[in-house]
């Protein structure tokens, strides 16, 4: 059985937001379960939010969970299902993510991050994953072409709606 380390609720100070890129939840959960840890788990966050609003919790706060290189310990992950740029992630020629967020992803969205800012006493900073993991791969379509790992949660992604109604400064780059 797979065994998340445990951490305080005061020891978050961050939420990342992630998009899937993946077409639907039953895809991210399946990715969010693949072990890719010698402590038995894989890339997951703590929240995923579908297309409909549906909100799912798959790691308590009290552990930390696998999603931004670097910052998960002082961080929660929320992954909200969008396609990206699935299924040709690291193509040159597929680097734009296209699909709007939903009313509904983003109204649960709000409501999830004003409950954590109650839960979490510390928590101040918000940031994408594209800010904190600015990494680039080479393109599999052309291997001496660069593009980032990481585009989430993309240029679809309602930053200003979502900071004009929780109290959380956007960060775009800090040192984990």
């Amino acid at each position: 059985m797979a065994l998340l380390e445990k951490r305080s609720l005061t020891q978050i100070d961050l939420v990342v937001i992630h998009c899937t890129e993946l077409p639907d939840m039953t895809m991210a959960r399946e990715y969010g379960e693949r072990v890719l840890y010698e402590a038995g788990t894989g890339a997951s966050g703590h929240y995923y939010i579908d297309r409909d609003g549906s909100i799912y919790q798959y790691v308590d706060l009290a552990h930390i969970a696998h999603h931004t290189r670097g910052f998960n310990p002082r961080s929660v992950g929320i992954e909200i299902v969008n396609t990206g740029r699935y299924p040709n992630w690291y193509d040159a020629g597929n680097q734009v993510m296209s699909e709007p967020y939903t009313v509904e992803q983003i109204s649960v969205l709000k409501k999830l991050l004003l409950r954590l800012k109650s839960e979490c006493s510390n928590l101040q900073f918000i940031a994408g994953h594209e800010d904190l993991d600015t990494a680039m791969v080479s393109a599999s379509d052309n291997p001496d072409q660069k593009v980032f790992r990481k585009r989430d949660p993309g240029p679809q992604f309602p930053w200003q709606d979502i900071l004009a109604a929780v109290e959380l400064k956007k960060i775009t780059q800090v040192t984990p």
